[in-house]
């Protein structure tokens, strides 16, 4: 199982746990990453979340930090494809902002099974291009929040 966490899941760990949404997500990705670890599934990273993670500044250098960390743990590192600039394109045409837009289309060339994001606009946008097959580019990953990725990744 392969499984692509944009740059606000990777994030999701260090974010202010005051909120009980943002607390459970933050849980669901630590548990997510411990499945990671143990090689129960496959992480995909990509030159585009490398270069994202890079332009944090220096006074966030432990979210930064922390990024890298996680990133190492993937398997692949996917390159950015004309094919993905194209799919990339296409979604930018349909709102998304366009560096989103860019994460979605590598983890589609890529062949992820799950493409995850804590963005909830984000997310609302894949879900409803996916709901009416906007998108003909075959097999789709299933876009879903952190919540939802625990719930389908972790053994119960």
């Amino acid at each position: 199982m392969l499984i692509y966490l944009d740059n606000c899941c990777l994030q999701r760990p260090l974010d202010d746990r005051s909120q009980s949404r943002i607390n459970r997500e933050a849980e669901a990705i630590l548990a997510v990453l411990d499945l990671i670890e143990s090689g129960a599934v496959r992480l995909l990273s990509s030159q585009v979340i490398e270069w994202e993670i890079r332009r944090i500044p220096d006074w966030k250098r432990r979210h930064r930090d922390h990024a890298m960390e996680v990133i190492s743990l993937a398997d692949t590192v996917a390159t950015v494809s004309g094919a993905a600039y194209r799919k990339a394109k296409e979604l930018a045409s349909s709102g998304v902002d366009a560096m989103d837009a860019l994460h979605a289309a590598v983890a589609i060339d890529y062949h992820a099974d799950y493409f995850c994001t804590a963005d909830d606009r984000f997310l609302k946008r894949l879900k409803a291009l996916r709901r009416r097959r906007a998108l003909d580019w075959g097999l789709l990953p299933c876009f879903v929040s952190p919540l939802e990725l625990a719930t389908e990744v972790i053994p119960r």
